[in-house]
C-alpha cells in the first residue's frame, strides 16, 4: 500500500473547503447530508464551509424547489498568497477526472 494511502495518516492535502468544493464540482445538487457523509464532516461544518465559499465568491447558490444548486466559479483565485496565480478551476483539474471535468466544461 502507497503510505499516503495508509488510513492511519489522518491529514490530507486538500482542506475541508477544497474537499466540499471538489463534492459540488462531480454534483452541483448535492445535498448537505451527502456531502457531510463524503467529506466525514457535520452537516453544520459543510454549511459553514457553504457560507464561506459563497461569501468568498467561489459559488452561488440557487433555491430550486426544496433544494440548492450550487454555480461554482472557476476564474476565481485560489485564497492563500503561495497558490493565488492559481484558480478554483485548475484546482479542479488537477483532481478531477476527465469526463468529470468534461461535464464541467473545463
Amino acid at each position: 500500500m502507497h503510505p499516503l494511502l495508509d488510513p492511519t495518516h489522518h491529514w490530507t492535502f486538500l482542506s475541508n473547503h477544497g474537499h466540499v468544493l471538489v463534492c459540488l464540482a462531480r454534483n452541483p445538487d448535492a445535498r448537505v447530508r451527502d456531502v457531510a457523509a463524503a467529506v466525514g464532516i457535520t452537516e453544520r461544518a459543510v454549511q459553514n464551509i457553504l457560507g464561506d465559499l459563497e461569501d468568498g465568491g467561489v459559488l452561488t447558490r440557487e433555491r430550486i424547489g426544496r433544494r440548492n444548486h450550487y454555480d461554482l466559479h472557476f476564474d476565481i483565485p485560489l485564497r492563500h498568497q503561495l497558490e493565488a496565480h492559481r484558480t478554483v478551476g485548475s484546482l479542479l483539474r488537477m483532481v478531477l477526472t476527465p469526463p468529470e471535468l468534461k461535464a464541467l466544461g473545463l
